[in-house]
């Protein structure tokens, strides 16, 4: 397995970028997982060189669409569609946003080659579902590129400051409300410091711990075709930020409780929690769990209960709703979904598509800190990162 030392790589890479006559606005996209067939439909047909047509090919497309997406790329390469920087760069991506206390926010990290390894130095912060499709590590195979990164958090002070002043604008976009916008680092002294500071401390994966996976089987297939441990595959494509309050904007992301009778369910709460009677059910509910101050299960008949921890309940159980529902219905057969719309949640639960929807508080910063330095992990989806990063503003080449 691929593995390192104490503390991560972080290195510029020859950035493949779209051509500067190319409008981004037709070319970037959300990144794939949150796709549906009609956004990709729609994406795919903005132009014929929007970003979906290399990182989402469908089983619909036929059983070469790796293939295609590979071979596309090398014609948009060799056709000036993608232009690679004449010199290992780094890329700062700023997302300037209105926060949800309708202060302005700007969210500002670097996109680099961030170190495979899972022998500590880039750590995961939380347990991932398990996922059975290979269409990650066959796209990549196909591709021979990074399309999309993963999103890491730097545990390095400073880094924030460091990537203040402006570099070289390359474009922006502005989406839902969000400025997405990049530009290049090519001075050496700048590189050298933004790669000395990363490398300084852990990272930690805040979002695309299966795409990180993927990098480390290919570095692991890689190694063992060509014996090398020197080549672009010992890295992959990731943006970084610091991981400080005002870096960082963390939604929670809801429980969805399917395959348990009712009653069974609210027995197992009431021996935790102290349910109280939500009085405008389940819109009250969602107006209220939006404040992110308490708990609540919305049920299928439309009721709501607060859930209020009982004293000495969890007195020595980690101060997050996610650990304390897995302890809670730890003896309960049940089947576990997530949804990270508040709203969408308690739909899911008064259309009866699930017995009762948990609304859930968001992790701060200081206990994905505080986890992050003692080597822990949470519940799956514990943490709903925003605004999403677009994909398409920089590719990663592993020729």
């Amino acid at each position: 397995m691929c593995q390192a030392g104490e503390v991560p790589r972080f290195e510029p890479f020859a950035a493949l970028r779209y051509a500067s006559d190319q409008d981004l606005d037709l070319v970037i996209a959300p990144p794939y997982d949150v796709l549906s067939d009609a956004d990709i439909d729609e994406l795919a047909a903005r132009d014929a060189a929007n970003i979906v047509h290399l990182d989402v090919p469908r089983e619909r497309d036929g059983p070469d669409r790796y293939e295609v997406a590979g071979s596309t790329l090398r014609r948009w390469i060799g056709d000036g569609i993608l232009v690679a920087d004449a010199a290992p760069t780094f890329t700062i991506y700023r997302m300037a946003f209105d926060d949800e206390e309708g202060e302005r926010r700007v969210v500002t990290g670097v996109l680099g080659a961030i170190e495979v390894t899972d022998s500590g130095g880039v750590l995961p912060h939380e347990r991932t579902t398990p996922k059975a499709s290979t269409d990650r590590l066959d796209l990549t195979r196909a591709t021979n590129a990074n399309l999309s990164p993963v999103w890491g958090l730097s545990l390095a002070p400073g880094l924030t400051a460091l990537l203040a002043a402006p570099g070289e604008e390359i474009g922006s976009i502005v989406v839902d409300g969000v400025t997405h916008s990049v530009e290049r680092v090519d001075d050496p002294e700048r590189v050298a410091a933004i790669a000395a500071l990363v490398g300084s401390d852990d990272v930690l994966i805040a979002d695309g711990h299966h795409r990180y996976g993927v990098a480390r089987q290919h570095c692991d297939d890689v190694r063992a075709a060509t014996g090398r441990h020197d080549s672009p595959a010992e890295l992959t494509l990731a943006f970084v930020n610091e991981l400080v309050d005002d870096q960082l904007s963390v939604a929670p992301i809801h429980r969805l409780y399917t395959e348990v009778e009712g009653g069974a369910l609210r027995a197992a709460l009431d021996r935790s929690f102290l349910l109280s009677d939500v009085g405008g059910g389940a819109g009250e509910a969602v107006a209220l769990a939006a404040a992110k101050e308490r708990m609540a299960v919305v049920w299928s008949d439309g009721t709501a209960h607060w859930l209020d921890e009982r004293p000495g309940v969890f007195d020595d159980v980690r101060a997050l709703d996610g650990v304390w529902l897995e302890q809670a219905l730890a003896d309960v057969t049940h089947v576990v979904t997530y949804q990270h719309g508040v709203q969408a949640a308690a739909d899911e639960a008064t259309r009866g598509d699930a017995v009762a929807a948990v609304l859930i508080r968001p992790v701060s910063v200081a206990e994905i800190t505080r986890t992050a330095r003692e080597g822990l992990l949470m519940p799956p989806k514990s943490t709903f990162f925003t605004p999403k990063l677009r994909t398409g503003f920089v590719i990663r080449s592993l020729d």
